[in-house]
């Protein structure tokens, strides 16, 4: 298909599991075609990597591909940034600095400082930047946001989310997992261990969903494994602009849970529950009724979820369709901005704005829980 967007990809090599996630997401809805890639610190794994995937382009390092990229009438005209934290500023400079378009894995940076300067480098930009939190992606995510703006919960009051895993319960970094040891690792992975990892997904899901901005919070973290140099378990009760109230718990030394996301929000006229490794169902309970099942694609979903399912309902949609979704609206962003067209009604994934704010919040959670959970303004 001569429209499908040329893709590059900077990270995501034989050994990256979120590499390979990415890609089978740029191509569920056929939106894209990966050509080129520096898909690795080293220059052989880079091309040992390449060769794998039979690219037409590998080249050693991302500021390299940058340069040549944008010099090429066929050149790519977007890059998926799957690398450890402390990449994605820099890699990302290069090639908003020369107009192609920026589709990056969270969190935005390892730094808060990174994070502005990335801001800025995207403010200055004609290019586009996305930024992967994969469950905005899910319908009954969006069905959620959607019966909130539409007020069928009345005023948000309370905000419970959490993410919970039991990987890293263990000294897995201390073992060659490679995947353990650069989240462990806050020279990569930033000052924030659950909490920038996973943290982060629970915090940018509450808020996408109810639309509220975050004024204060107060955080209990701690590394319970021996030796480990960031947080794997955190505490943290919020308080959103306007009076809401919130508690966030993000763990990855919880045994027996896998990938336990889970957000509840209650208002004055009902509540909604809803949880990632069941996403086709939404729990939707009015004030003084019996719980209500909405599930995706099936009756009481609005266009909201619709437009982002694929198959009937009945048949499971998850993981990987919810980051196709991003892919696939930001497909149709970078072809209306390419065209000199507006973004198409309805189409919306995070930006690098969302991304800041994930970083302004890992930040103040180690902050607060350096000065013994004292609130801290966001």
């Amino acid at each position: 298909m001569s429209n499908r967007i040329r893709l590059g990809m900077v990270g995501g090599g034989n050994d990256a599991f979120i590499g390979g996630v990415h890609r089978i997401a740029s191509r569920i809805d056929d939106a894209y075609e990966l050509v080129a890639g520096a898909l690795s610190s080293t220059p052989e794994k880079s091309r040992v990597s390449g060769e794998a995937l039979g690219l037409p382009r590998v080249y050693d390092d991302y500021k390299q591909m940058a340069i040549r990229e944008a010099r090429r009438k066929d050149g790519i005209e977007a890059v998926s940034i799957v690398t450890p934290n402390h990449v994605h500023y820099p890699a990302a400079r290069e090639f908003l600095k020369r107009g192609i378009h920026v589709i990056c894995d969270k969190p935005l940076t390892s730094t808060l400082a990174d994070a502005k300067k990335l801001v800025k480098a995207s403010d200055a930009s004609d290019a586009l930047f996305v930024l992967t939190h994969n469950y905005t992606g899910y319908p009954m995510a969006r069905q959620a946001r959607d019966m909130v703006v539409n007020g069928e919960i009345g005023d948000v009051r309370v905000v419970q989310v959490e993410y919970a895993q039991d990987w890293l319960s263990t000294p897995l970094e201390h073992e060659g997992l490679k995947q353990a040891e650069w989240r462990t690792d806050p020279a990569r992975t930033g000052a924030g261990g659950a909490t920038g990892d996973i943290g982060t997904h629970a915090y940018n899901i509450a808020c996408f969903v109810t639309g509220l901005k975050l004024e204060s919070l107060a955080a209990d973290l701690d590394a319970f494994v021996d030796g480990r140099q960031v947080d794997d378990n955190g505490h943290v009760m919020l308080r959103f602009e306007g009076g809401a109230k919130g508690m966030l718990w993000c763990s990855q030394v919880a045994p027996g849970n896998e990938n336990a996301l889970r957000l509840r929000i209650y208002g004055s006229k009902g509540g909604l529950e809803w949880a990632q490794e069941d996403p086709n169902y939404l729990w939707h309970t009015p004030l003084g009724e019996p719980k209500r099942l909405i599930t995706r694609n099936g009756a009481g979903t609005g266009d909201a979820a619709g437009r982002v399912s694929r198959i009937p309902p009945g048949h499971p949609e998850g993981y990987l369709e919810g980051f196709a979704n991003i892919y696939t609206e930001a497909a149709a962003a970078i072809r209306a901005h390419q065209s000199g067209q507006p973004r198409p009604e309805g189409v919306v994934f995070p930006t690098v704005q969302d991304g800041l704010a994930g970083v302004t919040f890992v930040d103040a959670c180690v902050r607060s829980s350096k000065r013994n959970g004292a609130w801290v303004n966001v």
